[in-house]
């Protein structure tokens, strides 16, 4: 992410697994200078912090990781057309991000909505469509 927001000129950059960087103050992803920012946002906008935080509407999150020896799953077909599949389920209430590790022979599954136990079963059924389609 850094790398991008280098080359674009860019000081604030962000991951949809939740990494943020603001380039002025660290070149990695750190929690807790993002939260200082939001608070001296806050303040320079005299905006009470108990009223700032009220903005922010926490939904059910499911994060999971599935496995795989190489390759890459998200080229085929079946998990593509489920992860399409999911997507248009949750349609504006929620969101799906699947994504491989930068660390680890891992696929990523975070998917947030409203339902918590619909978006788990989400989460399990594509998991399942990983797994069976690497061992096809």
């Amino acid at each position: 992410m850094m790398e991008t927001m280098r080359q674009q000129h860019l000081n604030i950059g962000g991951e949809p697994s939740g990494h943020l960087i603001l380039g002025d103050h660290s070149t990695t992803g750190d929690a807790l200078i993002a939260a200082l920012q939001v608070l001296a946002a806050l303040r320079h906008e005299k905006i009470p912090a108990s009223r700032g935080t009220s903005l922010f509407k926490p939904v059910p999150q499911i994060l999971k990781n599935v496995k795989f020896a190489g390759g890459d799953p998200l080229a085929r077909a079946d998990v593509a057309k489920h992860i399409r599949a999911i997507e248009t389920q949750l349609g504006s209430s929620g969101r799906i991000v699947v994504r491989p590790s930068g660390t680890e022979p891992l696929l990523r599954i975070m998917i947030e909505g409203e339902d918590h136990a619909a978006i788990t079963d989400m989460a399990d059924a594509l998991a399942n469509t990983i797994t069976q389609s690497i061992a096809a």
